[in-house]
């Protein structure tokens, strides 16, 4: 069973970094695009930012050169590092992924989500 898992999240002051991974587990061919997520207090679920299977990003205006999204293929995971983090950025990050569990088959993703709480 193919499932994603994130760890990385926790309490933070402004300014301050932390660096998310979404790992993925279970019997897949492979892990295409992988998008983080997050949904603040009383807000909709928003694409922070997503990488391809050959690496090209994509970002959220408000994300831009604070968050670095990055992949490790050999070992399934998917990191994000966000620095400068400001209070704004609390949130529940969830990640996503495109799968390929067969030889014409692709599905989606959910991982359950991390609380990332920018706070003093």
């Amino acid at each position: 069973q193919v499932q994603l898992v994130e760890s990385g999240g926790g309490l933070v002051q402004p300014g301050g970094s932390l660096r998310l991974s979404c790992a993925a587990s279970g019997k897949f061919y492979n892990l295409n695009t992988v998008g983080w997520y997050r949904q603040g207090p009383g807000k909709q679920r928003r694409l922070v930012a997503s990488i391809t299977r050959d690496d090209r990003t994509t970002y959220a205006d408000s994300v831009k050169g604070r968050f670095t999204i990055s992949r490790d293929n050999a070992k399934k995971t998917v990191n994000l590092q966000m620095n400068s983090l400001k209070p704004e950025d609390t949130a529940v990050y969830s990640c996503n992924a495109d799968i390929q569990t067969g030889i014409f088959e692709w599905r989606d993703y959910w991982g359950q989500g991390t609380q990332v709480t920018v706070s003093s």
